[in-house]
């Protein structure tokens, strides 16, 4: 039976057919979460759905700049094909695209049918089956924030610039009302999006997701932030999740709210006789992802713009701790329990891979459960002393070297993997360094 002939595959078609749709839009993340894509003909879905669509295993070795990465299977190869098949189980129509329907693809090796080596969902994957093994099904709740901007005569500017207004909606913070156009089409999407407001910094917006199974919520993760990029630029505008695009604001962060479900469908965190309300579980998953944060780093906070994010008193992460209600702390538990208790990642930026942020955050979470050890006392107070706890990375090139010389961590998310994104981000580190800034030109060239 040929692909068109297949019920399912005709039904979709069938269904696209009459809800006016003839272009569907496969997609699917590279190594740094950017989405690649290929439009397809309806007419031709079944060949794509049977055969697959072609595309260069490089395109997750290339940089922002276009630069590919002497990744290995990469220019050493002779730059192979990955074959990439719609998953029409994620086939949904674009609210703000007529005729345009979008589904994420499977990205495989023609070779063996294996998936590609760097293929971020399919990473999370591998990790969910090891927190299967344990009897633990994660569940995610993702927080982003962005900036949106215009551009004038001078550069890029903050779309309001307006300061002061944090935790407001409507048009004193968003005189264009770009957040409630973008929550209504991101609802349209059918991607979980709950709320949304201004934030701290001057055009600076916060969407939270709801709750959900840990690959669904990359998934949506994944899919909101390429529409809201996408929202942006029909507006005239940039939405850039750069984790500090300015140096007089604050940045951006993408936080993970964490809990696991046990084989009964209770929540494995959830303890009332346990210390602080928390299971063994749920403290264990703690120290575990507290041992683990300089490696963790690399993965959520993976660019040099990273780093300038992090400090005393920017209620991002700046030493490795955790609290009880505590936003100061890198690990935050909030004050819910029963069904609600959870952890909150607070390390993360917003410029991180949803895939491999989830996925790491799992693995030291899956590696302090089986070490079974417990973690050191909760923070109490403002937590950017640094003699009270171990300070985080300052570098990108400082979380890389953490990232491989933490066997345990890199081991469960697989060597291949591994040693291609540490290719892929220390030419990212070497290409910085390179670079002649405009604040060294400034610093120097009058003066010296």
């Amino acid at each position: 039976m040929s692909a068109h002939d297949k019920p399912d595959i005709r039904r979709h078609m069938e269904r696209l057919t009459a809800e006016g749709v003839d272009v569907v839009r496969v997609t699917y993340p590279d190594l740094i979460g950017t989405d690649r894509a290929r439009d397809v003909l309806v007419d031709h879905l079944p060949a794509a759905c049977e055969h697959g669509l072609a595309f260069c295993r490089a395109v997750y070795h290339t940089t922002p700049q276009g630069d590919v990465v002497p990744v290995p299977g990469g220019l050493d190869a002779g730059l192979p094909d990955v074959t990439v098949r719609p998953d029409l189980s994620t086939l949904t129509t674009l609210p703000w695209e007529p005729g345009v329907a979008t589904c994420l693809g499977e990205v495989t090796d023609p070779a063996t049918g294996a998936p590609a080596p760097e293929s971020p969902r399919d990473l999370l994957r591998t990790v969910l089956a090891h927190c299967a093994e344990q009897g633990l099904r994660p569940i995610v709740g993702p927080e982003l924030e962005y900036f949106l901007l215009e551009q004038t005569a001078a550069g890029w500017r903050r779309h309001p610039g307006t300061t002061g207004a944090v935790y407001t909606a409507g048009l004193r913070a968003d005189p264009s009302n770009h957040l409630l156009r973008t929550l209504r089409h991101l609802r349209d999407l059918g991607i979980g999006v709950i709320t949304g407001n201004h934030e701290f910094d001057g055009g600076q917006y916060e969407i939270n997701l709801t709750h959900s199974d840990a690959l669904d919520a990359a998934d949506r993760s994944f899919r909101f932030k390429a529409a809201v990029k996408e929202l942006a630029r029909r507006d005239g505008l940039l939405a850039t999740f750069m984790a500090k695009p300015f140096g007089d604001a604050g940045g951006s962060g993408f936080h993970l709210h964490l809990s696991c479900d046990d084989a009964e469908a209770r929540n494995a965190f959830d303890d009332p006789a346990g210390a602080h309300g928390l299971s063994a579980v749920a403290r264990h998953a703690i120290a575990g992802i507290v041992a683990h944060a300089p490696a963790l780093a690399a993965l959520l906070n993976p660019t040099v713009n990273s780093y300038k994010r992090f400090g005393p008193d920017t209620l991002a992460p700046w030493l490795i701790d955790w609290g009880l209600d505590n936003r100061s702390a890198m690990v935050r538990i909030p004050p819910e329990r029963g069904a609600g208790a959870r952890l909150e990642l607070r390390l993360g930026d917003a410029s991180a891979n949803p895939y491999l942020a989830i996925a790491a955050t799992l693995a030291a979470a899956l590696l302090g459960i089986r070490a079974g050890e417990e973690p050191s006392p909760p923070l109490e107070g403002y937590g950017y002393d640094t003699a009270r706890s171990a300070l985080l990375p300052t570098d990108l090139s400082a979380a890389l070297d953490a990232l491989e010389a933490d066997t345990d961590l890199a081991d469960l998310l697989g060597k291949d993997f591994t040693t291609s994104y540490l290719t892929y981000k220390r030419n990212e580190v070497e290409r910085f360094q390179r670079h002649v800034t405009d604040w060294e030109f400034t610093e120097y060239a009058y003066h010296l």
